[in-house]
């Protein structure tokens, strides 16, 4: 059978079934994988255009980043070790104010795009002012994105007001609607800085389009605590009033959460995101995922944006996120090294609506795949390539990466972004930036 392309690989890790298949090869053809078989049988079976022998590698689905502010790359490490609210209010919203433009977003998400693909990222969830130039900046790279309408009840460098918004989000929605790569999502900020009116006509919207909703939710005490002294309402009771809670919905950090608010998150089917390392880095909170994925709520991973995390590295993300579900859950047991697998590329693909086409490597399903080279001094001794994957690997160890059948990694090399053109524009970005806050530049 002729194929495009054959991988030879030590380890195939699909996700579903949970196994880890050894000496087995992945044969593409088109957008698609064909068939995941034995590699003695795939030599007999298959002529590919192009074959790769990867003797000391697991291959395993591309990872879903389930939340990030790509554009932001450009902000990392401009405001930190500061707690959320002094952060945004001091730091991140004037410079937005100053500094957002369409120009901006397309080169921050170009930095950020090299940066998740060169990372085994293959889609990500994005939230941002400008989401045309970062759909079109993963439509030209040849990564997945799913693009946040934004909404938030002030102006920004996008829109003037709640019409504008809504004008220019159903304008991006338009553009993107049918592309392969681009899927849309309507994105109101969070509950503290979006309003009911906008809140209602976003459900309406969701349910007439069939979008997912992507906000941040119970992020922080004190977001709550506002929520409570403002409206007499925690967020989530004001959510649930209003229609929003659903398998639409992705609940980004959910930090704060009762008991019976995990009950109602599993009731409505609601879907959270975890993004461990932004939540430890802004004194945020814990989220309880050992807790929640006991209640069958679904969980994702994500970043978070790079100004807050600092960094798109979703190896990093897997490993905090194990780590610190065992000790908030107090058990050695919580989150396997399967379960954080998972939460990292077939959760995220669920909680987008995209889990029949990414998330795990099975044949007819799109072949996102990344190649994770587990024979080098780091990574040795090795019993269990899974959970050497989750607690001993890192994003350097991504060899090759395809996105929809298309290599856009081959030996760390990036096949479809100019890596230095990027750099140079990303270092115009820190000389203004310095300058603007006053900095010295070493």
């Amino acid at each position: 059978m002729q194929v495009d392309t054959l991988v030879h690989a030590r380890w195939v890790i699909p996700v579903e079934p949970r196994e880890v298949l050894r000496h087995h090869s992945l044969a593409m053809a088109g957008t698609k994988v064909v068939d995941i078989v034995p590699t003695k049988q795939a030599r007999e079976v298959f002529q590919a255009r192009e074959t790769y022998h990867l003797p000391q590698h697991a291959l395993i689905p591309g990872f879903i980043n389930a939340h990030t502010h790509a554009a932001m790359s450009l902000f990392r490490g401009i405001a930190d070790d500061l707690p959320l609210m002094e952060w945004l209010n001091e730091h991140v919203w004037p410079a937005e104010q100053k500094w957002v433009s369409a120009e901006f977003v397309r080169d921050g998400a170009l930095h950020a795009v090299a940066e998740m693909l060169r990372g085994g990222t293959t889609c990500f969830n994005d939230m941002y002012f400008f989401p045309d130039e970062t759909a079109r900046v993963a439509s030209e790279a040849g990564i997945r994105a799913c693009v946040g309408l934004i909404l938030i009840d002030f102006p920004s460098p996008w829109a003037t007001d709640a019409q504008d918004y809504f004008r220019k989000g159903e304008a991006v929605y338009d553009r993107f609607r049918d592309h392969p790569l681009v899927r849309i999502a309507l994105a109101p900020h969070a509950p503290y800085s979006v309003s009911d009116e906008i809140l209602v006509r976003v459900r309406a919207l969701a349910e007439e389009l069939d979008l997912p909703i992507h906000m941040h939710v119970h992020e922080t005490e004190d977001e709550v605590k506002d929520a409570v002294a403002r409206t007499s309402e925690r967020p989530l009771q004001r959510l649930t009033r209003l229609g929003l809670l659903s398998p639409r919905l992705l609940a980004v950090h959910a930090t704060q959460l009762r008991d019976e608010e995990i009950a109602t998150l599993a009731r409505y089917g609601v879907y959270v995101v975890h993004c461990p390392e932004s939540n430890l880095k802004l004194a945020s909170g814990f989220c309880p995922v050992a807790a929640l994925t006991r209640r069958g709520v679904g969980v994702a991973l994500g970043t978070d944006g790079p100004a807050s995390n600092n960094d798109l590295d979703m190896f990093g993300e897997m490993r905090v996120a194990g780590l610190l579900g065992k000790a908030v859950a107090g058990d050695a047991r919580a989150l396997d090294a399967h379960t954080v697998l998972t939460m990292a590329t077939l959760n995220g693909a669920r909680a987008l609506g995209l889990d029949s086409l990414i998330g795990s490597l099975r044949s007819g399903k799109a072949a996102d795949i990344v190649a994770v080279d587990l024979g080098d001094i780091e990574t040795q001794p090795l019993y269990d390539p899974l959970s050497q994957l989750i607690y001993a690997a890192g994003r350097d160890k991504v060899s090759h990466v395809w996105v929809a059948g298309r290599q856009v990694v081959h030996e760390r090399a990036l096949l479809t972004l100019d890596k230095t053109a990027i750099l140079e524009r990303t270092m115009l970005w820190r000389e203004r930036l310095a300058a603007f806050r006053g900095v010295e530049l070493r």
